[in-house]
C-alpha cells in the first residue's frame, strides 16, 4: 500500500505542485534580491534567508502551510503596531550617515515590513488570492532592490526573477483553467507531467529572454537624460577616510589591504602611457608632526558649459615638456569629495550631481571646486557612480632642465610649503647628510627619493605604538612602513633643507585588464607621494615608496577580468547611459555599418579583379596552345555523350537489331521500340496517348482517316509480339511505321 493510501489523502496534481514550487522560488528570489543589495540591517540579512530556506525544506517534503490565516492576520497587525518604532528609532539609527537619513530610514522601515509580510504570506498562503498576493509581494521586493542597488548582481537576479515570474503566472492560469476540467489531473512524476514541466520551463526561459532583449532595445533607443535619479539613497559608501583635508599618519594604510574596486579607467589610444600615472585626489600643505591637513581657504567655483565640460586652465608648461593623456573614469561611490585626475588636468567633462550640504553649489549644469593646490572637489559629494572624461598634460620635463631651474621661490610658496612643526633634530641632519654632494634642488630631491627607496622596507604590518613622533620612529627605529610614511618623510626632509614640497594622496593606476581595455583601481592602490616645486616648471612628482610585491593569478584572475569587464560595461552603458551615450552609440553603429559595407564591397571588387586576371591569363594560354580546339571538340563530344549517351546508344542498338532481324520474328523489346516511335510521331501531330488508355483504346480513339488502318495494324502487331502467341515478322511492323511516317509528313497541319 502506498503512502497516499495509508494517509488517506489524495495526491497533489502535477500542475498544482509545479505552481507551488515556482511561486516559492519567485518569492525567494525577491527576498534574495533585497538581501544581496547589502543595504539592510544584519538581523534582516540573516533571519530572512533562514526563514526562506526552512520553508524550502518544508515544500521539498510536500508539507502544507505552517500557520493559519487567522494567525497570519494577527502577526501582520502586530507588526503594524511595531512599525512606528521601526520607522522613528531602529531604521533611523541604521540610516545615520546617509545623505538623507529621513528618507532612507523610511525606505528601510518599508522594506522591513515588506520582508515580514512576504515571509508570513509564504508560510500561510492557501487560496488563490493569498498566492497571487505573495507573487505581488515578490514583485515589490524586486522593485525595492532596484532602488537600493544598481550593481551587476541585480541584472543576474532580475533575469532569474523574470523566468520565475513567467513560469508562476502561466502555471497559475493553467491551474485556474484546469479547476473545472472533466479530464483527471496529471499525476506528479508521470511522463505527461514531466513533459508539461519541461514545456513550462522552456516557455518561461524564452519569454523572459525575449522580454530582456526587447527591454534592452527600448532602453537604448528611448531618449535618456542622467540627472542623478535616486542618488540620495546610497547609504554610507565604503571609502574613504584617507582622502579628506585632514589625514593622520596610518589612515591610508588601513585601506590598502582591501581589494574593493574604486575606479575603472580607460585610456584613449595606447593604454601603456598611463602605466606609471599617479591619479591625484587631495594635496595637503601643513604637518603638525602626526597629521597632514590643509587650512580652510576659499575655493574657486568652476561651472560647466551646457554639455558638462569644465575648463580648469592650469599654468602653462614650456613647449614639449608634457605628453597629452585622455581618459574616461568610472568612479564608484566614495565618502570623499575628491575627483581623481592625472597631474595638470586641462578639461573635465561629466555631470556631477548628487546630495549636497551646499545647495548653492548645485547649479543647472553642476559645478566643481578647485582649491589653491589644484585639487578638484565635487561639491555634490561622490555618493553615486560618477563617469567623467578628462584631458591632462602630464609633465615630462627632462632632469637636465630641472637641474637648471632657478632657486628663487615666490613668497606664497615659501610661506605655505616650507612650514614645519618642531621636529626631531635628527631628521634635518639626516636630510643634510644625504644631500651633501648635491648641487641643485633636483639632485637633492632625487637623492632623498633614492635613499628612502633603497634603505627602507615596505610593509603594511605596523603593529606596536609609534610613540609621540611617528615620523622619527619610522626613520630611525622601525625603518619600514607604507607609502604614507615614505611620502611624509621625504616632504619633511625637503622642507627641512629649504625646498618647497607637499604631500599628495591619490591612487596608483592599478591593474590593467586586457579583456576590457581598462585599468582596475582598488582600495589597495591608494597611495601617497610628493610634489616638489621648481620655479618655471610648477610641481613635479617624486615617489619615494619602494615597490610592493606583485601577485600573479591564473584562471581565477582571467575570470575576474571578464567579470570586471562586464561590470565596467554595465556602469558605462547602463548606469551612466544618457543622451550623450545614445549619440555615441548611433555614431558607432553608423560608422561600423559603413565600414562593414565598404569592406564587403572592396572585398568582392578585389576578388572580381583577381578572377578576371586569372580568366584573361587562362584565355591567353589556351589561345597559344595547339591542343585548345581539339580539346574543346573532345569536351563537347564527351558532354553530349554524358547528357544523351545512354538514349543514343539504346537507339542505335535497337536500330541495328531491327536490321539484323530482317526475315525473323519480332521480339517484345523491338515491338515496344517501334510502338514507342509511333507514339512519338503521333504526339508531334496532336495525338497523345493518355496513361490510363490501353494500346487498343488509343488506336480506336484516332479519328477515321488514312492513318487509322496503319495505326490499328501496328498496334495489333505490337500487342501480338508482346502479349500474344503469334509474333509477326520484323518487316511488317517496320513497313507500317514507315507508312505512318510518310502519311504524317504528307499532312500539312495537325487535325483540329
Amino acid at each position: 500500500m502506498n503512502s497516499t493510501a495509508r494517509t488517506g489523502t489524495s495526491p497533489v496534481p502535477a500542475v498544482q505542485r509545479y505552481f507551488e514550487v515556482s511561486l516559492y522560488l519567485l518569492a525567494s528570489t525577491g527576498v534574495l534580491a533585497v538581501v544581496l543589495t547589502g543595504k539592510i540591517d544584519p538581523v534582516s540579512t540573516i533571519l530572512a534567508p533562514v526563514a526562506v530556506v526552512y520553508k524550502g525544506t518544508r515544500i521539498w517534503r510536500k508539507r502544507g502551510p505552517e500557520i493559519s490565516v487567522r494567525l497570519a492576520t494577527w502577526l501582520v497587525l502586530v507588526y503594524f503596531l511595531f512599525f512606528p518604532a521601526d520607522l522613528w528609532v531602529f531604521s533611523r539609527n541604521l540610516a545615520q550617515g546617509a545623505p538623507n537619513p529621513v528618507m532612507y530610514g523610511a525606505l528601510l522601515a518599508a522594506i522591513h515590513l515588506l520582508l515580514f509580510a512576504t515571509i508570513v504570506r509564504m508560510y500561510s498562503a492557501r487560496t488563490n488570492r493569498d498566492q497571487a498576493f505573495l507573487a505581488l509581494l515578490a514583485v515589490a521586493s524586486m522593485l525595492a532592490s532596484a532602488i537600493l542597488t544598481i550593481e551587476t548582481s541585480f541584472l543576474v537576479v532580475l533575469a532569474i526573477f523574470l523566468v520565475l515570474a513567467v513560469s508562476t503566472f502561466v502555471a497559475l492560469e493553467i491551474r485556474r483553467s484546469a479547476s473545472g476540467a472533466v479530464s483527471p489531473p496529471l499525476e506528479p512524476g508521470s511522463a505527461l507531467s514531466r513533459r508539461l514541466n519541461r514545456a513550462l520551463g522552456l516557455t518561461s526561459v524564452l519569454v523572459a529572454a525575449g522580454a530582456l532583449l526587447l527591454g534592452g532595445v527600448i532602453f537604448f533607443l528611448i531618449p535618456r537624460f542622467n540627472a542623478g535619479y535616486m542618488s540620495a539613497l546610497n547609504l554610507q559608501p565604503s571609502l574613504m577616510t584617507g582622502f579628506t583635508e585632514n589625514i593622520t599618519l596610518g589612515e591610508i594604510g588601513k585601506i590598502k589591504k582591501s581589494k574593493a574596486v574604486v575606479m575603472r579607467i580607460r585610456i584613449d589610444g595606447d593604454a601603456a602611457r598611463a602605466a606609471n600615472a599617479h591619479w591625484r585626489g587631495i594635496v595637503l600643505t601643513n604637518f603638525d608632526g602626526k597629521r597632514w591637513f590643509t587650512p580652510e581657504h576659499e575655493k574657486k567655483v568652476v561651472t560647466s558649459t551646457g554639455d558638462g565640460e569644465y575648463r580648469l586652465n592650469p599654468p602653462p608648461l614650456p613647449a614639449g615638456d608634457f605628453y597629452p593623456l585622455r581618459y574616461t573614469v568610472l568612479m564608484e561611490p566614495m565618502a570623499t569629495d575628491a575627483i581623481f585626475v592625472p597631474p595638470r588636468a586641462e578639461i573635465i567633462r561629466g555631470r556631477f550631481f548628487g546630495a549636497s550640504d551646499r545647495p548653492e553649489m548645485l547649479q543647472r549644469h553642476g559645478s566643481l571646486l578647485i582649491d589653491r593646490t589644484g585639487s578638484l572637489l565635487n561639491p555634490s559629494l561622490n555618493m553615486m557612480k560618477i563617469r567623467y572624461e578628462g584631458a591632462s598634460n602630464v609633465p615630462l620635463v627632462p632632469p637636465s632642465e630641472l637641474r637648471n631651474a632657478p632657486h628663487v621661490y615666490p613668497k606664497e610658496i615659501r610661506e605655505t610649503y616650507l612650514q614645519l612643526p618642531a621636529l626631531d633634530p635628527r631628521i634635518k641632519k639626516l636630510a643634510s647628510d644625504i644631500t651633501t654632494g648635491s648641487k641643485n634642488d633636483y639632485d637633492k630631491a632625487a637623492t632623498i627619493e633614492r635613499y628612502l627607496k633603497t634603505r627602507y622596507a615596505y610593509t603594511l604590518d605596523l603593529s606596536g605604538s609609534p610613540g609621540d613622533d611617528p615620523l622619527a620612529h619610522f626613520l630611525f627605529v622601525r625603518r619600514a612602513g607604507h607609502c604614507e610614511y615614505f611620502a611624509a618623510a621625504m616632504t619633511v626632509m625637503l622642507r627641512a633643507i629649504g625646498i618647497p614640497a607637499r604631500y599628495v594622496a591619490g591612487f596608483l593606476p592599478g591593474e590593467y585588464n586586457d579583456v576590457g581595455g581598462d585599468y582596475i583601481v582598488r582600495e589597495g592602490d591608494a597611495h601617497t607621494w610628493v610634489e616638489v616645486y621648481f620655479p618655471g616648471y610648477d610641481w613635479i612628482a617624486f615617489d619615494p615608496t619602494p615597490p610592493g610585491t606583485a601577485s600573479h593569478g591564473g584562471l581565477i584572475e582571467r575570470v575576474a577580468f571578464y567579470w570586471d569587464w562586464f561590470q565596467f560595461a554595465w556602469g558605462e552603458w547602463v548606469i551612466n547611459y544618457d543622451f550623450t551615450h545614445q549619440i555615441t552609440l548611433a555614431r558607432n553603429v553608423q560608422r561600423s555599418s559603413r565600414d562593414w559595407s565598404d569592406r564587403t564591397r572592396n572585398y568582392y571588387q578585389r576578388k572580381q579583379r583577381e578572377v578576371m586576371r586569372l580568366l584573361m591569363a587562362l584565355d591567353h594560354r589556351l589561345e597559344a596552345s595547339p591542343y585548345f580546339l581539339p580539346g574543346v571538340l573532345v569536351f563537347l563530344v564527351a558532354l553530349l555523350f554524358f547528357w544523351r549517351g545512354r538514349s543514343m546508344i539504346a537507339y542505335v542498338v535497337t536500330r541495328w537489331s531491327l536490321r539484323a532481324r530482317r526475315g525473323r520474328n519480332l521480339t517484345a523489346s523491338l515491338a515496344a521500340f517501334e510502338y514507342t516511335e509511333m507514339l512519338r510521331l503521333l504526339e508531334k501531330r496532336g495525338w497523345k496517348k493518355a496513361p490510363p488508355q490501353t494500346p487498343l483504346e488509343f488506336a480506336a480513339a484516332i479519328p477515321a482517316c488514312e492513318l487509322s488502318a496503319p495505326i490499328a495494324q501496328l498496334t495489333e502487331l505490337y500487342q501480338s509480339a508482346r502479349f500474344g502467341n503469334h509474333p509477326a515478322r520484323t518487316e511488317q511492323m517496320s513497313s507500317q511505321l514507315r507508312t505512318i511516317r510518310d502519311l504524317l509528313r504528307a499532312r500539312k497541319r495537325p487535325p483540329s
